[in-house]
C-alpha cells in the first residue's frame, strides 16, 4: 500500500507527513512523499530560465532530504518532485501513477475556521480526487502518538453510505483498531415529516445506527470491537463536539451526493465536522457503480 503526502516545508507540511507516518505505521504503508513544483514558463525576455528551475528542484530535493530524515527507522519514505500547474492536479496525478490508496495533506493555511484551515489546494482535493483524502489537524506534528487508537465513521444515509461503511470496516481490520459508527443528528429540519419531532428523529438515527452496526459486524471477525452511538444538537457541529475524542483517534466521512462517481467533493455536513473536529479527517469518494469503487 502506498500512500501520496504532499509536503511543503512549512508547518502544515509537516503535519501532513506526521500524519502520513501515522497512517503508514498503522496500515504498514509506505509514503510517497512529494513536492510540486510549478513548471518553467517561457518569458517574452532573453533570459534563460531553465537554471532557476533546476535550482528550484534542487532546493525541493534538499527539503525532501531533510523530511525523510525526521521519518522514524521503520517506514519506508520516497521523495518525487514533480512540476505542474497545480499543486493539487500535481499530488492527484501521483496518486494515479503510483497506484496510491490515498493522499494526505495538511489543513494548515487560508480558508475554514478551526483546527482545519483549508487552503485552495485543499479544497482543490476535496472536490477532485479519485482517492480517499486524509487532512491533518494543525499541530499533529508535535503529539507523541505513532498510530491509530480509533476510528470513527460518521454514517449517513445518502448514496455513499454504503461504500463509507465498507472502506472505513476495511481500515479499522487492516489497521487491528476498534471501530466507532456514529449517527449526527442535527434538530433542525432534516427528516421531513418528522422535523417537528425531535423524540421521532432521535429515533430514526438510532435505528438507522443500529442497523449500520449489524452490517458492520457482518464484515468483522467475530468479536472485533465496534460500537454505534448516536449524537444529537441544534446542529451538526453541536452534535459532534459532543463525541469524546482522544488523541490517536480519527474520523471517516462520506463525499458529498454532489460528487461525481469516484470523486470527490465536500458536501456541508463535512465541512461542519472540519471545522470543529480536532482529530485527522479522511473524505471518501462515492462510486455510482460497485464495480469501479476507489482501491
Amino acid at each position: 500500500m502506498r500512500l501520496v503526502v504532499g509536503y511543503l516545508a512549512t508547518p502544515g507540511g509537516a503535519d501532513a507527513l506526521a500524519l502520513g507516518v501515522r497512517l503508514a505505521r498503522t496500515l504498514g504503508a509506505e509514503i510517497e512523499l512529494c513536492i510540486v513544483l510549478p513548471p518553467d514558463r517561457p518569458l517574452p525576455t532573453l533570459v534563460n530560465t531553465g537554471g532557476y528551475q533546476q535550482m528550484l528542484a534542487g532546493q525541493a530535493r534538499e527539503w525532501l532530504d531533510d523530511a525523510r530524515a525526521t521519518v522514524p527507522a521503520g517506514v519506508v519514505v520516497t521523495p518525487h518532485v514533480s512540476f505542474s500547474d497545480s499543486f493539487a492536479g500535481g499530488l492527484i496525478g501521483a496518486a494515479v501513477r503510483l497506484d496510491a490508496a490515498g493522499i494526505v495533506v495538511g489543513g494548515a493555511g487560508g480558508g475554514l475556521a478551526g483546527s482545519f484551515s483549508l487552503g485552495s489546494v485543499v479544497n482543490e482535493l476535496l472536490h477532485s480526487a479519485p482517492v480517499p483524502v486524509a487532512v491533518a489537524p494543525r499541530g499533529i506534528r508535535l503529539s507523541e502518538v505513532d498510530r491509530v487508537r480509533e476510528v470513527t465513521c460518521a454514517i449517513g444515509e445518502r448514496t455513499g453510505a454504503d461504500l463509507l461503511l465498507e472502506t472505513a470496516v476495511a481500515a479499522s481490520r487492516a489497521a487491528g483498531t476498534p471501530l466507532r459508527l456514529v449517527s449526527l443528528v442535527a434538530l433542525d429540519p432534516v427528516f421531513g415529516v418528522l422535523r417537528s419531532d425531535p423524540d421521532a428523529v432521535r429515533e430514526h438515527a438510532l435505528t438507522h445506527a443500529r442497523r449500520m452496526l449489524e452490517a458492520a459486524k457482518e464484515s468483522l471477525p467475530q468479536g472485533f470491537p465496534v460500537t454505534a452511538a448516536v449524537t444529537d444538537g441544534a446542529t451538526v457541529e453541536d452534535a459532534v463536539n459532543k463525541l469524546a475524542w482522544r488523541d490517536g483517534d480519527l474520523i471517516m466521512v462520506g463525499s458529498s451526493r454532489l460528487a461525481a462517481p469516484r470523486r470527490l467533493f465536500l458536501g456541508s455536513t463535512a465541512a461542519k465536522i472540519l471545522r470543529v473536529v480536532e482529530v485527522p479527517i479522511v473524505v471518501v469518494p462515492r462510486s455510482q457503480d460497485r464495480e469501479e469503487k476507489p482501491r
